[in-house]
């Protein structure tokens, strides 16, 4: 199984402040529901209930929560203690990809079993109080770029990038 991350950070590797994104990019939303359609989602308990506590429709959901007396308030939704864990659930899918939706912490701890990262780069320096890891070029290889100008709909210039992991032949 493929194990993706899926992430929009800005050019600083900001991803959000007080549980909320610092941008309106629509094409981003798109993108990512394109992407995570029909496919297992991890995502952190902070980030589940940054979505509204409630779980992403036309996907299987999966939240990483160290509280064990956590409820999802939900039948839709797996409970794992560990990113590991959730990724083994995700294996009863038989989907051939599972997307890590973040927060910080999530992503950092999944960072080194990730095969890819399908990141929308926002170009601009914010602050915020979480952020994505630093993606080390000597083990990740950009893949593809597209890029973008902010507009009346975006309000920052962006770039859709896939990242892959290098292989040790």
């Amino acid at each position: 199984m493929i194990i993706s991350l899926i992430v929009a950070a800005s050019t600083n590797n900001v991803i959000g402040k007080n549980n909320q994104l610092l941008w309106h990019l629509p094409a981003d939303l798109k993108y990512f529901k394109n992407a995570t359609w029909a496919m297992p989602v991890i995502m952190g308990r902070k980030t589940y209930e940054s979505v509204g506590s409630k779980p992403l429709p036309g996907r299987f959901n999966y939240v990483v929560t160290r509280q064990t007396d956590w409820n999802p308030k939900s039948h839709k939704v797996k409970i794992a203690s560990t990113v590991e864990q959730a990724v083994e659930l995700t294996k009863e899918t038989d989907c051939k990809e599972t997307f890590i939706l973040g927060g910080g912490q999530l992503y950092a701890s999944a960072m080194p079993i990730a095969d890819k990262i399908y990141m929308t780069r926002v170009h601009a320096v914010l602050e915020g109080d979480t952020r994505f890891p630093e993606i080390d070029e000597k083990e990740w290889k950009l893949i593809s770029n597209f890029d973008f100008p902010g507009n009346g709909k975006h309000s920052f210039a962006y770039s859709f990038q896939i990242w892959s992991k290098k292989t040790i032949i």
